[in-house]
């Protein structure tokens, strides 16, 4: 018993080791792109006006900062994918759902999610202005319309693949189709689940940049926007490196979490 203990923890160590050297390791290669690039602005060999550089990047988040508007800017491109998220992922649910459950209702809808979400939504954008205002409701609805049929696909896909072995034996233990669901269904995919809430966060990130790209007047899809208008190179790319941050500081709690309250 000892013997296995001591392997097993011998296993952990050199797991736990091997983790911190492929993070250590990313950062290394995310911190040698930055000094290469900065090496190259330095030298001319790349034009700072059309590339900028992480000197230029600092300065202007300083910028930012300093006139107060870096935080208004992140945290409502935050709360908007936040909130589209958190519809995106209650409406997918029930209607992946419903669709298992009712096999008349999955034979009609489900070729229209397909047909739906191959649809470019980008050239719905004028329609959804014209229906919702152009406001954050149109934000939500374009970041909905991208994630949410791929999120349900992506769940109802995983439902009725579930081990059929399974129902059919709480079946003939006289189970009904809830104890089912919720003993079979959900728990045999609560990886698969994860998987497309996570494919869903990154979809609403799309939908709401895209949305405020279009409408807004705050966020940093707004500040690429503003910025493009007028060449402004220093602050697109430093708009797109702090949705990169928070798209990875997002990821990171959502796989925190996972790890911490959905081990198997």
């Amino acid at each position: 018993m000892s013997t296995f203990s001591k392997e097993h923890n011998d296993y952990l160590k050199k797991e736990k080791i091997y983790k911190i050297k492929v993070h250590l390791t990313q950062i290394l290669v995310i911190i040698g792109l930055f000094i290469t690039w900065q090496i190259l602005a330095n030298k001319n060999i790349i034009n700072t006006f059309l590339y900028s550089s992480p000197k230029l990047i600092i300065e202007t988040i300083i910028s930012l900062f300093k006139q107060n508007i870096l935080f208004s800017h992140i945290l409502i491109t935050l709360y908007e994918v936040l909130l589209s998220f958190i519809i995106a992922s209650s409406i997918a649910f029930i209607v992946s759902t419903m669709l298992w459950w009712n096999k008349f209702l999955s034979k009609v809808f489900a070729p229209f999610l397909t047909v739906i979400n191959s649809l470019p939504k980008v050239a719905l954008g004028p329609l959804i202005i014209i229906w919702a205002g152009a406001n954050m409701n149109s934000i939500i609805i374009m970041s909905l319309l991208i994630s949410v049929f791929i999120t349900i696909i992506n769940l109802y896909e995983s439902f009725i693949s579930t081990n059929k072995n399974y129902i059919i034996l709480l079946k003939s233990l006289g189970a009904t189709k809830k104890d089912i669901f919720q003993k079979v269904i959900i728990k045999s995919n609560t990886s698969n689940i994860i998987s497309a809430l996570k494919i869903n966060l990154s979809m609403n990130f799309i939908g709401v940049v895209m949305g405020e790209l279009l409408v807004s007047k705050k966020g940093l899809g707004y500040l690429i926007m503003y910025a493009s208008s007028i060449f402004n190179i220093n602050l697109i790319i430093t708009a797109i490196i702090i949705l990169g941050l928070l798209s990875v500081f997002l990821y990171s709690i959502f796989s925190y979490i996972e790890k911490n309250y959905f081990k198997k």
